[in-house]
């Protein structure tokens, strides 16, 4: 693999040549802002917020990416069952009281439109989320079909607008897109590119993970879910194994590192397989996290293993809820990747999509 130069990530030039990709982070929070001015009144045609229960479907049942977050997301509240179905079809059960979401930002596959049609087939309740020109428009309307057009191809920016609608049917949490819009741009601000990498939570992150087996642990649902984002991403900038997972996985992982040589040459001898422990704090305070990040702290401790811990203190106030405290720790990881790339000298042309 490339060797880190941090020298890169506060080099006029070198930030040059990221521009294109640092600038797709940054204007995340727009691409939140637009696909929510896009869909804001088919949300609303949904009805009045407030559904009484006897209106809810009798169960949901969501497909495409992010299918998982929107569970993780509605999982805790939704008054009915909610399955993330990850293949083609449904399941057998799904009929006239069900509703199904189906979410395509970038594009529909075979795959998803045969679900789409099938739930049409079976008379079920249609939420999908997908662009104008996708195929879904013409197989997957119907009277009960509610389409929540999208312009960025942004998984995230979709995930905002179907949670809100879900919200509108009663079935998830208040959720307000410009509180998240709002975490997004304030990650852009601490993380940009013209913060030095004194002060700078993404470059800090990539500095210290550059030469490292990176651990992951988000304590919550979706601090959890957005540490698997992370590590995806470092994975692929590195080449290098990058391990999220919960705590009772880590500690065996923490427990095995070798005891540090302080008299060792990194240069010559290589930090790599020394371990660095990512915890990923979302605020959200139970018992049960505060046990597990007290036994990976100690852990860490003990075998002399660096800890890098961020939260999501960009995001003030109740009224950002639990999506905008995802997006916030999930774009921070994001900027670490990014920079990280930088260092490593690994860029990537940007895609459509959320990274």
């Amino acid at each position: 693999m490339s060797s880190f130069d941090d020298s890169r990530l506060d080099d006029p030039e070198a930030l040059l040549v990221a521009d294109a990709h640092l600038r797709f982070l940054a204007e995340a929070g727009g691409r939140v802002r637009v696909e929510w001015d896009s869909a804001r009144l088919a949300v609303e045609g949904l009805g009045a917020e407030g559904r009484p229960p006897e209106d809810r479907p009798r169960a949901v049942v969501a497909v495409g990416p992010d299918a998982r977050l929107i569970r993780a997301l509605l999982e805790p509240v939704c008054p009915v069952p909610f399955m993330a179905w990850p293949t083609a079809g449904l399941p057998g059960w799904v009929g006239p009281l069900d509703l199904v979401v189906v979410l395509a930002p970038e594009r529909a596959g075979a795959d998803l439109v045969a679900t789409a049609r099938e739930a049409v087939r079976r008379g079920a309740q249609l939420v999908v989320a997908c662009g104008d020109t996708s195929p879904l428009v013409d197989h997957a309307g119907g009277s009960a079909t509610t389409f929540l057009t999208t312009r960025t191809r942004d998984n995230l920016a979709t995930v905002v607008v179907v949670a809100a609608a879900l919200h509108r049917l009663g079935l998830g949490p208040r959720i307000d897109p410009e509180a998240v819009a709002q975490a997004l741009d304030d990650v852009a601000v601490t993380c940009s590119p013209h913060v030095d990498l004194a002060s700078n939570p993404g470059k800090e992150f990539a500095l210290a993970t550059a030469e490292a087996q990176t651990l992951l642990w988000g304590g919550s649902t979706l601090a959890s879910r957005a540490s698997r984002r992370v590590a995806e991403a470092l994975r692929e900038v590195t080449g290098r194994p990058a391990l999220s997972a919960d705590a009772a996985a880590l500690l065996p992982v923490i427990e095995s590192a070798a005891s540090r040589d302080v008299f060792a040459d990194p240069f010559l001898d290589g930090s790599s397989d020394r371990p660095v422990l990512v915890v990923m704090d979302d605020g959200v305070d139970e018992a049960w996290i505060r046990a597990d990040r007290g036994e990976l702290l100690a852990a860490a401790e003990r075998r002399d293993v660096r800890v890098v811990e961020f939260g999501c203190d960009e995001v003030s106030g109740p009224g950002g809820g639990d999506l905008a405290r995802y997006a916030s720790l999930r774009q921070r990881g994001m900027y670490g990747a990014a920079y990280l790339a930088l260092g490593l000298g690994r860029l990537r042309p940007v895609s459509d999509r959320s990274v």
